[in-house]
């Protein structure tokens, strides 16, 4: 009986043997060429294989990739930990504060300090202004994140083509970037930083906001900020009211704001605008019919100055002034300053006509100062010619009065006891090893004082010093505001100590003011610009009385004989008393006048800044002149007052 089991077996074909099981050969090493024996590697179950590399690459990979953006943060951390907080730099207003300088009526003298204008946004912009930046600057704005590679492959390739810098790669928003936040250095580490600020920047505000930014910080000459300010200041308009070619200049100042300026440079900026015309058409942004029509050969500007470039002189000294009296200046002021316009076209005038006189004789140079009695500087030169030279002679030149001095000693003798008519003997022994000299004649003997003053006699003037003292002198001078070092030796009475127009002006005013302290001062008030609050405001009360009635006119006698017949006589006005004095020092180096009439002193200097001595211009001819010229303008339809 056959057992039954799990399984049925296979059925056979008749005939087939039965196949006999292989026995698996043991694994046997292969021979070598050289005799070793390679061992093959295990496969599973047993068998043997080559190992799966996959995964070690991909476990490199990633951990390339690791460490890649950790030595990428190290290196943008390093670049950017001490960048600017773009966000608080964005919030400040990092301009220096505005002064305006008004003269006394109004009238603009001069602006100081970074100009804003009015904070613009693209819809208020004609759609020329943005469209020419973009032409100009960046047309690809609107389609790169910040920082444009095509922008910077193109810059190389033409780079290398012209064998140096000839293009930039920067972006409108990297150029916003480093404008705002970024110093002038051209490093590595400061590009990188650009294009940090530049993504950072796309990334916070978006692309209009940026171009509306740009369009209000961006620095365009001249001071201007802004195509707002840029606009009023080189147009006199708004920037809602650009043109197509005042836009295309606008366009092309941030290539070289300073160069291209259109009042330094009309021509040139002319030149730029049109290539920006032109660099429009291309972008697709106006024909070329429109751009050859908008055209123009030089930028047309609106005048700077209305009352003239010589004004600067008085505006510069005006500011310094105002920054004193405030101790800095932290905010946008305006500053009311005592010139007076018509007195300066008169000022003006009068060294038009007499002042190329003198350069013909030598004297290349020249300084005006005139002054109330109450110390109100009304008008000043302080030069022959402002865009020549800015240095101030009026203010800050330093030379030697001559005669002019004698004011000093004269009023002092008249303190110490002496009058207009006291007889002084002009031939005077030598005084400590000097003896003074006489110009011209030699001594005249016995003469008044008043006689003395008027012809302008050295020898009077020592004499009258020594009977009074040196001392009284330097005392008299400092009370009417000299500050300059003076010595009380034999020399003092005729001017070798070197003074200030200023003081001399100052000085005689007091004599027109009746002996009141004239204190020069040029800054009558200070109001700040936002909302027209006085800051500082000069009082009106009249200076200290430091000459009695009877000095002043005893001085008013002897000064007004100068005019009448003495060495003054050139400046004698036809319908009016005055009273004045010359100046002349050694070999013709200085000439001066000074004079007053009641309501008004001047004073006048000519000669050369180096100390060269001119060909014969003296006290009494050009300056006692110009003087005279003045006078006749300034005083014209003023009431007639006499001297005391």
């Amino acid at each position: 009986m056959t057992r039954q089991t799990g399984k049925k077996s296979s059925p056979r074909k008749s005939g087939a043997k039965k196949a006999a099981p292989r026995k698996a050969a043991p694994a046997q090493s292969k021979q070598t060429k050289t005799g070793k024996r390679k061992i093959p590697a295990l496969r599973r179950g047993g068998g043997s294989r080559e190992p799966r590399r996959w995964p070690r690459i991909v476990r490199g990979f990633v951990s390339l990739i690791i460490w890649g953006l950790v030595l990428g943060a190290g290196v943008i951390g390093w670049f950017a930990w001490d960048m600017p907080n773009p966000s608080t730099v964005l919030a400040q207003d990092n301009r220096q504060p505005a002064v305006t300088i008004v003269a006394s009526d109004g009238a603009s003298l001069m602006k100081v300090g970074d100009l804003y204008g009015l904070r613009v946004s693209l819809s208020d912009l004609p759609p020329y202004m943005p469209q020419a930046l973009l032409a100009t600057e960046d047309r690809r704005f609107y389609y790169h994140p910040g920082v444009d590679p095509i922008g910077v492959i193109r810059a190389i390739v033409s780079n290398l083509r012209a064998g140096g810098v000839r293009e930039g790669g920067s972006t409108l928003t990297q150029q916003l970037a480093k404008n705002l936040f970024l110093s002038r250095e051209r490093t590595l580490r400061r590009k990188v930083q650009e294009a940090l600020l530049a993504f950072w920047l796309e990334a916070r505000y978006g692309k209009d906001k940026i171009l509306e930014i740009y369009l209000n910080r961006i620095y365009l000459g001249a001071g201007a900020y802004g195509v707002d300010a840029a606009a009023r200041r080189y147009f006199g308009k708004p920037a809602a009211a650009l043109s197509l070619w005042q836009s295309a200049v606008l366009a092309g100042l941030p290539k070289a704001p300073s160069a291209l300026n259109p009042f330094r440079a009309p021509e040139q900026s002319a030149r730029r605008a049109r290539e920006v015309l032109n660099d429009m058409v291309s972008a697709g942004f106006i024909t070329q019919a429109t751009a050859d029509g908008a055209k123009q050969s030089r930028v047309e500007t609106v005048a700077t100055d209305a009352s003239g470039a010589q004004t600067r002189w008085l505006a510069e000294w005006a500011f310094d002034r105002a920054a004193d009296i405030l101790g800095g200046v932290d905010r946008d002021i305006l500053v009311e300053t005592t010139l007076e316009p018509d007195l300066q076209r008169a000022a003006e005038a009068a060294a038009t006509t007499i002042g190329p006189l003198a350069r013909e004789k030598g004297a290349g140079e020249l300084a005006f100062v005139a002054m109330r009695p109450d110390g109100a500087v009304s008008a000043l030169l302080g030069g022959a010619n402002r865009q020549k030279s800015a240095f101030n002679r009026a203010v800050h030149g330093k030379r030697q009065p001559g005669s002019v001095f004698k004011l000093f000693v004269y009023l002092a003798a008249f303190e110490g006891g002496l009058t207009p008519d006291s007889p002084i003997d002009d031939r005077i022994a030598p005084i400590e090893g000097w003896t003074p000299r006489n110009a011209g004649v030699g001594h005249r003997g016995v003469v008044s004082l008043r006689e003395g003053v008027a012809r302008s006699i050295n020898t009077v003037a020592v004499a009258a010093m020594e009977t009074v003292g040196r001392g009284k002198v330097v005392d008299m001078a400092r009370r009417l505001g000299i500050t300059a070092p003076l010595s009380p030796d034999p020399s003092l009475a005729l001017g070798v100590y070197e003074v200030s127009p200023m003081e001399i002006a100052g000085a005689y005013a007091t004599l027109a003011g009746r002996g009141y302290a004239a204190t020069p001062y040029v800054v009558r008030r200070i109001r700040d610009a936002a909302d027209g609050s006085v800051i500082y405001e000069r009082g009106t009360s009249q200076g200290a009385r430091i000459l009695s009635p009877q000095i002043v006119a005893m001085a008013d006698d002897v000064f007004s004989a100068s005019v009448a017949w003495g060495t003054s006589k050139a400046a004698a006005l036809p319908d009016r008393p005055a009273a004045g004095k010359t100046g002349t020092t050694q070999d013709y180096k200085d000439a001066w006048f000074a004079g007053y009439v009641p309501q008004l002193a001047a004073v006048i200097w000519m000669g050369n800044d180096n100390g060269r001595a001119s060909d014969g211009v003296y006290g009494g001819l050009y300056p006692a002149q110009m003087w005279r010229a003045f006078m006749m303008q300034a005083m014209q339809g003023q009431p007639i007052q006499p001297l005391n």
